[in-house]
């Protein structure tokens, strides 16, 4: 699912290195290129804006970034979506979301990754079938509910709490729907997207984990990498 592994002080290391203003702008590039440069007609890049304001990301960048997704910018340099996925440590399934402006390194330095920490990048194919394809809306709402209860209205399957967050999982086809319902039931959305959740979580000893999350916290520092999700 991506974020249970995560250490804590993952965002402000990141963000001291610069690494996640390089990723927010290209996530926003993207969801102006798919869905145009409009913020109030484009869900994805309105929630990328707002993530990118959240941490004080430059306003020059997120405009530029719009610019330069919506075709306004011609730089030569054309960000792709890529996916990667193989084995890690002790036989964790994993599955990594790139964007990147140069597919020809991003390949290679995934590969290195994988081999380097005893796991092997495969072919399309080769983990995805220990997922399941999603949507993933993340939101906040005040006051007192039933979580359970919302995600039934919403037509949500599933609904997880995270820190003061809550996590609706819904059917891939039924992300826009979903999360339309959710804002008209007074929740503040902070992500909606498609993800890829475990079917079955693999089965680790703390020592095995130790291993496994080095790697996941690796792949996630990668500068192409955009999201990581394992079966644990």
């Amino acid at each position: 699912m991506g974020k249970s592994w995560k250490t804590a002080g993952k965002v402000e290391k990141a963000q001291q290195k610069g690494q996640i203003f390089t990723k927010l702008a290209r996530e926003i590039a993207v969801a102006a290129k798919a869905g145009g440069p409009d913020p109030n007609a484009n869900a994805r890049l309105r929630l990328a804006v707002e993530a990118a304001k959240k941490v004080s990301c430059p306003n020059d960048t997120i405009e530029r970034a719009i610019k330069k997704g919506a075709g306004l910018l011609d730089d030569g340099k054309v960000i792709e979506e890529l996916t990667y996925e193989g084995y890690g440590p002790h036989g964790v399934g994993v599955i990594v979301e790139c964007q990147t402006d140069n597919k020809h390194r991003t390949a290679p330095d995934m590969r290195h990754a994988f081999k380097s920490h005893e796991g092997s990048m495969g072919e399309t194919g080769s983990v995805a079938w220990m997922f399941d394809r999603v949507g993933l809306i993340e939101g906040t709402k005040d006051g007192s509910f039933d979580p359970d209860e919302e995600a039934i209205e919403a037509g949500a399957n599933e609904v997880f709490a995270d820190e003061g967050t809550y996590e609706f999982f819904t059917a891939a086809d039924d992300l826009d729907a979903v999360r339309e319902a959710l804002t008209s039931r007074g929740w503040k959305i902070t992500k909606g997207e498609l993800s890829y959740k475990a079917k079955n979580i693999t089965e680790l000893s703390d020592e095995q984990r130790k291993d496994v999350e080095e790697f996941l916290n690796y792949l996630d520092d990668m500068d192409d990498t955009h999201r990581v999700h394992a079966t644990i």
